[in-house]
C-alpha cells in the first residue's frame, strides 16, 4: 500500500513536471473516461499559420485527473508499436544514464518505472526549450524517423489542430514548414514540445521556436549613426554592418550552421578585410555601432570568393561558420554583426530616383531534428550619388559657348575631410584643382558626387567674356533626418545665391533679355546627371563715324591754344622790358 502511496505521489507530478514544452496544463481536468472523444490540441502559431503544419506522438497511456497521473502504460496502437516506443524511451534514459557515469545503465522496461526516471531527471519546466543533450530531445529525435511515421498524428494547412487524442503523455513537433516569400522568411522547426492530455480538455500548445532575422545598415559619413539610404562620392569607403540574430530554440540545436550572404550591385567594390563581432543581444550591438565592446569572432567565419552574376553585374560574398554551437558565448537570442566596407564605382548608378541597392539574406539551420536550413527575407539599404552638367551660354543669345573652364571645390560635407578637395573627371576627389572645359556643345557633365556643398569657379571664360563670379550649389542628402524615406526632388539640389546668371535647369530661350529663367521640368536629364546653366556677359565694340574730323578739329584747337599761350607770354615779356627803361 505504502509503495501505490508512493508511486501516486510521483505521478501526480507529471501534469506540472512533465509539461516540458511549454504547454499550459488546465487548472481543471476532468477525468477521461473510457471511450471519450478525446482532446482536441491547437497549435498557436500565428506568424505562418498559412503552411505549416504540426504532428503528435503519444508516448505514455494514463489516466488523467485534476490531482494524479495514474495507471501509466506506453502507448501504441498495436503491441508492436507500443515496445518499438518503450525501447526508443529506454534506450534514450541509458544512453543519459551512461554519459552522465558509464559505470551504470538502465533497463526497466516499465512504464511507470521510466515516467519516474523522465520526472527526476528530465530537469525542465513550461518554459523549457529542451537542450540538444536533454534526454527528452534525444527521444524526440529517435521517434521522429521513418519507421515511426504511422505512429504521428499530422495537422494539415486547412486546419491547425489534432483531434480525438487520447489521455496520456504526448510529443509535438513541427511536421512541415512554410517556404517563405518575398515578405517572410522560411519557418523554423520547433524544439520538442511534452505535454499531458487528459483526453477531454482541449488545449492550446505554442510552439518554441522563433525564425532568426538580418538587417542591413550603413554607417554615417561622420561614424555616429546608421541609415538605410546614404550618399556618397565615387571613391569614397562606405560602411556596411549586417546584424543577424539567433533563435531562442538554440540550444535545442546539436549543430548551428549561419551564413551571411551579401549582393553588392555593380556601382560598389567589396575592400579587402571584414569583422565579426557577438554582442549578448541586438539592442547591445545596435548601441554599438563601431565595435568597440563586441566579442570578435571573426576567426569563426570564413569569407567567399566573389560571385558575379553576368546578367546583372551583381556580386554576391558570403561570410560563414559552419557551426556556431563552437562559438564561445553564442545562446539564444544572441546577435552577430558582420561589417566591411566598399567604395562607389565608376558603374554607379547617378540620380536621386534611381539608388545602387545592396541586400542581405541570412541562411541558418531551421530543424533541430536534421540539417536542413532556412533563409531570411532579404534587407535592403541603398547608397545614392549623383551628377552635374553645367551648360554655359551667352547670357544675351542664350548660345552653347565652348571652351570655357571651370573647378568644383567641396564647401562642405558630412565627412570634414574632404573640405577643400577639388573635383574631378572621374568624380574622384583630390587637392590638385582639375579643370573643366566645355564642349562644342557649351558643356561639360561629372557623374559620382556625393552629397553637400560645392564651389564653381570660372578660372577661363571664352575669348571677349567676362567671367561669371563664383557661386555655390547644394547636393542634398537622401536622409537628412539618418531614418528611412526620401526627400522631394525638388530638394534635391539647390543654388546657395541663384542669379540672373546661374539658374538649375535649361534656359527658357527668351534670347535678348539678358537673364536666364529656367525652363519647366529642365533641373534633371535622363541619365540622372541634373543641369546648371551658366551664362557670360560679352564684351561688345559699338561702330564710330567721322573720327578723322573729330581728331583733327582737336589738333587745329590744340595748335591755336599753344599759339595764344605763346603769344600772351611773349606780350608780358615786352611790357616788362618797356618799364624797366
Amino acid at each position: 500500500m505504502s509503495k501505490n502511496i508512493a508511486r501516486l505521489a510521483v505521478t501526480a507530478g507529471l501534469t506540472a513536471a512533465l509539461s516540458f514544452g511549454g504547454v499550459m496544463a488546465p487548472v481543471t481536468m476532468a477525468f477521461a473516461a473510457e471511450g471519450g472523444a478525446g482532446s482536441t490540441v491547437t497549435f498557436n502559431d500565428p506568424t505562418y499559420q498559412e503552411t505549416t503544419t504540426y504532428k503528435g506522438i503519444q508516448i505514455f497511456a494514463a489516466n488523467v485527473s485534476d490531482s494524479a497521473v495514474t495507471n501509466i502504460q506506453w502507448a501504441g496502437s498495436s503491441q508492436a508499436e507500443k515496445d518499438a516506443i518503450r525501447d526508443v524511451v529506454v534506450s534514450a534514459i541509458d544512453e543519459a544514464v551512461k554519459a552522465e557515469d558509464s559505470t551504470k545503465s538502465y533497463s526497466s522496461k516499465n512504464a511507470q518505472d521510466a515516467a519516474e526516471w523522465l520526472n527526476e531527471h528530465a530537469e525542465t519546466n513550461e518554459a523549457t526549450k529542451v537542450a540538444s543533450d536533454n534526454v527528452l530531445n534525444v527521444i524526440a529525435k529517435k521517434l521522429n524517423t521513418a519507421a515511426f511515421s504511422g505512429a504521428w498524428k499530422a495537422t494539415n494547412q486547412d486546419n491547425k489542430s489534432l483531434s480525438g487524442l487520447a489521455a496520456g503523455y504526448w510529443l509535438f513537433l513541427t511536421n512541415s514548414v512554410a517556404e517563405g516569400s518575398n515578405n517572410s522568411s522560411k519557418d523554423v522547426f520547433t524544439s520538442p514540445v511534452y505535454a499531458v492530455v487528459d483526453g477531454v480538455t482541449d488545449k492550446v500548445v505554442t510552439p518554441k521556436k522563433s525564425v532568426p532575422t538580418v538587417d542591413k545598415k550603413i554607417v554615417s559619413a561622420r561614424g555616429d549613426k546608421e541609415l538605410d539610404a546614404s550618399d556618397s562620392h565615387v571613391g569614397q569607403e562606405v560602411t556596411y554592418n549586417l546584424y543577424g540574430t539567433v533563435a531562442d530554440n538554440y540550444d535545442t540545436y546539436g549543430t548551428y550552421f549561419y551564413q551571411f550572404s551579401d549582393q553588392l550591385s555593380k556601382g560598389l567594390t567589396l575592400e579587402t578585410g571584414f569583422t565579426a563581432t557577438l554582442y549578448a543581444n541586438k539592442n547591445l550591438a545596435q548601441a554599438d555601432i563601431n565595435h568597440a565592446n563586441g566579442t570578435d569572432v571573426t576567426s569563426s567565419f570564413t569569407q567567399s570568393a566573389e560571385s558575379v552574376d553576368p546578367a546583372t553585374g551583381n556580386k554576391t560574398t558570403t561570410w560563414t561558420c559552419d557551426n556556431l554551437k563552437s562559438v564561445k558565448g553564442v545562446t539564444a537570442g544572441s546577435c552577430i554583426v558582420v561589417s566591411y566596407t566598399a567604395k562607389i564605382n565608376s558603374e554607379a548608378t547617378v540620380g536621386y530616383n534611381a539608388g545602387n541597392t545592396n541586400t542581405v539574406k541570412l541562411k541558418y539551420s531551421n530543424n533541430p531534428m536534421t540539417t536542413d536550413t532556412g533563409t531570411t527575407v532579404p534587407d535592403e539599404v541603398k547608397t545614392y550619388t549623383y551628377g552635374l552638367k553645367l551648360n554655359k551660354v551667352d547670357l544675351g543669345t542664350e548660345k552653347a559657348l565652348p571652351n570655357a573652364q571651370f573647378t568644383i571645390k567641396v564647401k562642405a560635407a558630412a565627412d570634414s575631410s574632404l573640405k577643400g578637395k577639388y573635383v574631378h573627371l572621374d568624380g574622384t576627389l583630390g587637392d590638385d584643382a582639375y579643370k573643366f572645359t566645355t564642349g562644342d556643345d557649351g558643356a561639360f557633365a561629372v557623374k559620382g558626387l556625393g552629397a553637400g556643398t560645392y564651389t564653381v569657379e570660372e578660372t577661363d571664360a571664352p575669348e571677349n567674356y567676362d567671367k561669371v563670379v563664383s557661386f555655390d550649389f547644394t547636393i542634398k542628402p537622401k536622409n537628412e533626418s539618418g531614418t528611412t524615406g526620401e526627400s522631394s526632388s525638388a530638394d534635391k539640389y539647390e543654388l546657395t545665391a541663384p542669379s540672373d546668371q546661374v539658374i538649375i535647369g535649361k534656359p527658357d530661350d527668351k534670347k535678348g533679355d539678358n537673364k536666364l529663367e529656367a525652363k519647366t521640368n529642365t533641373a534633371t536629364n535622363d541619365d540622372g546627371t541634373f543641369n546648371i546653366t551658366v551664362g557670360d556677359t560679352k564684351h561688345v565694340g559699338l561702330p564710330l563715324t567721322g573720327l578723322n574730323g573729330v581728331t583733327f578739329t582737336w589738333i587745329a584747337g590744340g595748335a591755336v591754344l599753344c599759339i595764344g599761350v605763346a603769344h600772351l607770354i611773349r606780350s608780358r615779356k615786352q611790357a616788362e622790358e618797356s618799364e624797366q627803361e
